[in-house]
């Protein structure tokens, strides 16, 4: 909305062309929705509790996690509220990807907010159950899969892009890009919500892998730099740079209130959706490999439960003390500060050969 207002001041005033540039407006629009989050966030807060929107904890993990009981939970609303008005004021909105990105995190934000909202107001530990929540997860990026697919105009938005090789790409055809794309977005979702189990662990590393797909999509963007750095080149995904800008700066001001000792939790609503903003955002920019190395600590946080679950279906063993991976360090005698800075860190080093990639070819 803002982009058209100065476009149409730009016509007597030149000084207001400077906000066609993408980049200035990714800029803006991580600071307006930081701006944005610092100013709903406490009054949500304020309201969560006394909603008495409360998380319940496990009985069978770390006993330092009793003290979370009854901390007001679903505060991933706030991350998407000022991702969604951040990203009204300042994208194109006349960009197809811009719309298929909100779309989707609205979709996978709806399902998670209906389950949490079960968990904490209807009492029901279960919440929305695994088979429907998994069913929904499908309907939404199959609906998003086969609308990208079908509407692609050059072979390098369906081919598989390998990292670290200039000239290799992997044809999947349609059938191989709905698949690993349904995978990479339904994938990514989960295993951003599987990580969200202490406080600040999940929403940092969104956040910097956010950021790092933000240089990605502007580069991914622009036909001179894709060129040059031999990265495939999708018209009109710079303009994704703006959402990730707006991902980058919501989500830093919700660590605000997150970090230990948290004041809100994240929530489905949240995890959920974020995981599927950056899995879909990845498929439109070709860089789902790059996506596995920057978000490495998502994928360990997935492994550690399907191992987890299998060794012990198969031979009534646990490979883990517990899963997912952080409470298994916790159980292990490590701080919840301890893993969550360890894991940020690592995904620090991840993002930066993420970011490598871009030039070594």
């Amino acid at each position: 909305m803002l982009l058209e207002f100065f476009q149409w001041l730009a016509q007597d005033i030149r000084a207001f062309n400077v906000f066609s540039y993408i980049t200035l407006r990714t800029m803006l629009a991580a600071l307006t929705a930081l701006a944005l989050s610092f100013l709903i966030g406490p009054t949500m807060i304020r309201k969560l509790t006394a909603y008495k929107i409360g998380q319940s904890v496990r009985d069978d993990g770390p006993q330092t996690h009793l003290v979370k009981a009854g901390t007001p939970t679903m505060g991933g609303a706030l991350i998407l509220v000022a991702i969604m008005l951040t990203t009204l004021l300042w994208a194109d909105l006349s960009n197809r990807y811009i719309w298929v990105v909100l779309l989707t995190t609205l979709g996978f934000g709806v399902i998670g907010w209906i389950d949490d909202y079960r968990k904490v107001v209807h009492r029901n530990p279960k919440g929305l159950s695994a088979g429907k929540k998994f069913f929904w997860q499908s309907v939404i990026a199959f609906v998003v899969v086969l609308y990208l697919a079908f509407t692609a105009e050059l072979p390098a938005q369906i081919d598989m892009i390998v990292p670290f090789f200039k000239e290799i790409a992997v044809p999947l055809g349609m059938i191989g890009f709905i698949v690993l794309s349904y995978l990479v977005i339904v994938g990514t979702s989960n295993a951003v919500n599987l990580t969200d189990g202490l406080d600040g662990l999940a929403i940092m590393p969104t956040v910097m892998v956010g950021g790092a797909l933000a240089i990605f999509s502007y580069v991914a963007g622009h036909v001179v730099f894709a060129n040059y750095l031999g990265l495939p080149y999708i018209p009109n995904a710079g303009e994704l740079s703006v959402f990730c800008g707006a991902l980058a700066g919501a989500g830093l001001a919700f660590l605000w209130f997150n970090t230990y000792p948290a004041e809100v939790f994240m929530g489905d609503v949240g995890a959920l959706s974020l995981g599927a903003a950056l899995g879909v955002i990845t498929v439109i920019i070709r860089q789902e490999v790059v996506l596995i190395i920057m978000g490495g600590v998502f994928v360990m946080e997935a492994l550690s439960v399907m191992v987890q679950v299998a060794s012990f279906k198969l031979t009534g063993r646990r490979v883990f003390r517990m899963a997912p991976l952080h409470h298994h360090f916790e159980l292990k005698g490590w701080k919840e500060n301890q893993v969550v800075v360890r894991f940020w860190i690592i995904t620090i080093i991840l993002v930066l050969v993420g970011l490598s990639t871009l030039k070594l070819r």
